[in-house]
């Protein structure tokens, strides 16, 4: 049965950045649920989704397509809920929140998946940009987010990702505001994180992807920026939920936005230099 009961995540007052992931797992699979941004630093996140067999080349074929927002880490045998990227990890149980799917629907956010798992699904786990948030933090950029308590602010936009069989979708972005003077800083070190999305795809006027109004998210929450920040995006891993609801799959699970698998790897692990 799903985790009924569940409490939600505070940064500060739960010290979630030095949770190790085994602990951070452990939380999440007993009830703690909320953004995991700023979890477990230094190891590396991870958005995830699992489709049919039947559509899983589609989906592989989707990300090979669109490596910025759907850059691959692992991808599970049919019916595994393990990861080489967490060996003690179950993929059912151990996300603070997941979303499942039926035609494009989303007709249920529980805390497991264990009543909708089947012996067919096939894993992705995909990179995801709050694995390089140490790295801007440790150089001095500041993550709004993160001091005001919030999930990230994520973004349909008006970019449509290349399809891929019967899969396709817009490509959705992560925002974080910057102040100008860590703008080159905030590029330099997110560039050399190709695996979790790697440099930002825009920054600037968000017209410019299609989004009207950056107090109004499609996923997540709204964050105050400063004065003088400037609204930088990256891509994201919630591209497949979108890909998703656009191409109707007859069932699909994923995370809740925000609410990512942390796996045992190192950041460093996937830094190119």
């Amino acid at each position: 049965m799903n985790r009924t009961q569940h409490r939600p995540l505070n940064l500060l007052e739960d010290h979630a950045h030095a949770w190790s992931p085994a602990e951070a797992r452990s939380r999440f699979r007993s009830g703690v649920s909320g953004s995991t941004a700023g979890c477990s630093a230094g190891h590396t996140q991870a958005n995830l989704i699992s489709v049919p067999a039947d559509w899983a080349y589609d989906m592989m074929l989707f990300c090979q397509r669109n490596p910025k927002p759907c850059p691959v880490l692992d991808v599970t045998d049919a019916g595994s809920w393990t990861t080489v990227l967490a060996s003690d990890a179950d993929l059912r149980t151990d996300l603070p929140g997941y979303r499942v799917w039926e035609h494009g629907e989303l007709v249920e956010e529980p805390t497991d998946v264990l009543a909708h798992w089947r012996d067919d699904l096939v894993s992705f786990l995909i990179g995801c940009s709050f694995t390089f948030e140490s790295a801007l933090a440790d150089a001095g950029v500041p993550m709004r987010h993160i001091e005001q308590g919030r999930n990230v602010s994520m973004y349909v936009t008006s970019r449509q990702c290349r399809p891929a069989g019967r899969l396709h979708g817009p490509m959705v972005v992560s925002m974080r505001p910057v102040p100008p003077e860590h703008l080159a800083t905030a590029i330099r070190e997110t560039s050399l994180l190709p695996a979790v999305h790697g440099s930002p795809v825009y920054c600037g006027d968000p017209g410019g992807l299609g989004i009207e109004d950056l107090a109004r998210p499609d996923f997540g929450d709204p964050v105050d920026a400063g004065p003088d920040d400037i609204p930088v995006f990256w891509a994201c891993g919630v591209t497949p939920q979108a890909a998703v609801m656009a191409s109707r799959p007859p069932f699909a699970i994923t995370h809740a936005p925000g609410q990512m698998f942390i796996t045992d790897a190192r950041d460093e692990q996937y830094r190119v230099a």
